[in-house]
């Protein structure tokens, strides 16, 4: 079954959950493009017919593919800005239209999660933002603000800390 013709392609997330989606929103992800690529020349086969292609996303949670989609969706009607790197502000309204910083606006958890499956799925924007997002977190902080923002524990010894922070003097000079 040719995919264009469909229009829409079935997304599988890692609990199962299927999601119908635009076969132009689906192409957003390099991952998924490849693999409807791989499955056009098995348009003879019969197995498939009337069912239209389904994508298995073995690694990406449906909460966490539902919100790809989102993304996918509304970039394809609003364009997001390119980010200015370094970041000019730590405030992502200041670096991105309103939509996209209130898109990003999500617990740590669902924000690492949103960066894992961009980058599984291969969808630049989304990791563009995903990470700018998590620089603009660091942006500015001390080691020890960044730590407590991220619960990172201090694993180095107070001699430790100093030697390194001897080593790399320079950077904190600039």
């Amino acid at each position: 079954m040719d995919v264009e013709e469909a229009g829409t392609v079935t997304l599988v997330s890692k609990e199962g959950d299927t999601f119908s989606v635009p076969t132009p929103v689906a192409e957003m992800s390099e991952l998924v493009k490849s693999m409807m690529d791989d499955d056009e020349p098995d348009d003879d086969d019969d197995d498939n017919q009337g069912s239209g292609t389904e994508i298995p996303l073995p690694n990406v949670k449906a909460t966490v593919l539902a919100k790809v989609i989102e993304f996918c969706e509304h970039h394809r009607t609003e364009p997001m800005t390119e980010i200015e790197k370094p970041l000019k502000s730590q405030n992502m309204v200041d670096v991105v239209q309103k939509w996209y910083a209130d898109f990003v606006n999500v617990e740590q958890v669902l924000l690492f999660e949103l960066i894992l499956a961009a980058n599984y799925m291969d969808i630049k924007p989304l990791l563009d933002l995903t990470c700018a997002t998590v620089a603009s977190m660091i942006k500015g902080k001390t080691p020890e603000e960044i730590r407590q923002t991220f619960n990172i524990t201090n694993d180095f010894s107070p001699e430790e800390e100093a030697q390194v922070r001897e080593e790399n003097k320079w950077c904190e000079e600039a």
